[in-house]
């Protein structure tokens, strides 16, 4: 786990003892630039958050529950492992440049405005890209009246050491609810032998970190949080067969990445130089919209539930979870 967070959140921040001050990047600039570099994170980790939320339509009875340890592993797409600087207003580069997940070596990158320009190089990332980022929980169900299921999921705060001065921690927290449709389809829903069901879940996920700077004459200290917040509505179909349920379900993706700063300026360096970027102390990109589908398989074994299911969306994610489930 400490080894994931590090490969994903110490990347882009590369501090040189030698800086070679250059005049900061206007605001909206910056921001437009910064989003480019780290929203690809984001808006994975919003992919996974909307994830293995269920392994069945059918909702617990009343007082039934289950508790499940989930792994979400997020395939990264190719596209996002790199951006283009000449896409974004006022920069240009003679290539394309790694965002935080992927691995290259930084382009030279010119910014120009008012007919003033100034040259930085992105930090050389690498070697292996970041295509895959696994994400663990637990998932908890309890079943309620009215065929409604009540569904809760959390990581606990995680604190750790970045190795060379920056402290970092993680927390993830959501809830979601799952209600049976054929039971307000009289006569005809009791005929139809499969489960139907409409659910939703919020995630909110948590991280921050801090660089302290080795030489103290340099004010090049950050501290920064990302938070995402994940939302997913679907509809879900589901069979039973002996220790089989075979599901599916069709819905609706929508994540929001937000990113904050204690100060207004961020640094970001590599070769004996660095560039300052004046940012908004709260920035808030794009928000990630998409349908999904996808399709699963649940072993029940007396009380002990296996699933292993796959997503279909832009970020394709496979979950597969093991746990307790009981009625």
């Amino acid at each position: 786990m400490k080894k994931l967070l590090l490969l994903l959140l110490c990347v882009p921040l590369i501090f040189s003892g030698q800086v070679q001050q250059l005049d900061a990047i206007i605001q909206d600039d910056a921001s437009n630039f910064l989003e480019a570099y780290f929203s690809p994170l984001g808006q994975s980790f919003g992919a996974g958050l909307n994830n293995g939320w269920y392994n069945t339509a059918k909702p617990h009875k009343l007082g039934g529950f289950d508790v499940t340890l989930t792994l979400n592993a997020i395939h990264v797409p190719s596209t996002m492992l790199v951006f283009d600087p000449n896409d974004i207003d006022n920069f240009s580069s003679n290539s394309t440049t790694p965002t935080i997940l992927g691995a290259a070596e930084g382009s030279e990158i010119t910014y120009t405005n008012n007919g003033n320009s100034i040259t930085f190089d992105m930090p050389d990332q690498g070697p292996l890209n970041k295509s895959l980022i696994p994400m663990p929980m637990i998932n908890a169900g309890l079943g309620l009246v009215k065929e409604t299921e009540i569904d809760f999921r959390y990581l606990p705060t995680y604190d750790f050491d970045m190795g060379f001065g920056g402290k970092g921690s993680v927390e993830l927290w959501g809830i979601g609810i799952k209600h049976d449709l054929l039971q307000w389809i009289p006569l005809a829903g009791d005929a139809i032998p499969i489960s139907l069901s409409v659910q939703a879940g919020h995630t909110k996920f948590n991280t921050s970190f801090s660089i302290e700077n080795p030489d103290p004459s340099l004010s090049l200290n950050q501290d920064i949080s990302m938070d995402v917040n994940a939302t997913t509505v679907n509809l879900i179909v589901s069979k039973k067969l002996l220790m089989l349920t075979a599901y599916a379900g069709i819905g609706y993706n929508s994540s929001v990445t937000t990113f904050n700063t204690e100060t207004e300026s961020f640094y970001l360096g590599i070769n004996g130089s660095s560039i300052q970027m004046n940012i908004p102390l709260e920035m808030t990109f794009e928000s990630q919209n998409e349908m999904r589908t996808n399709i699963g398989l649940r072993v029940n074994l007396a009380v002990i539930a296996i699933q292993a299911n796959h997503t279909f969306s832009k970020y394709p994610v496979t979950t597969v979870g093991v746990g307790i489930s009981v009625r």
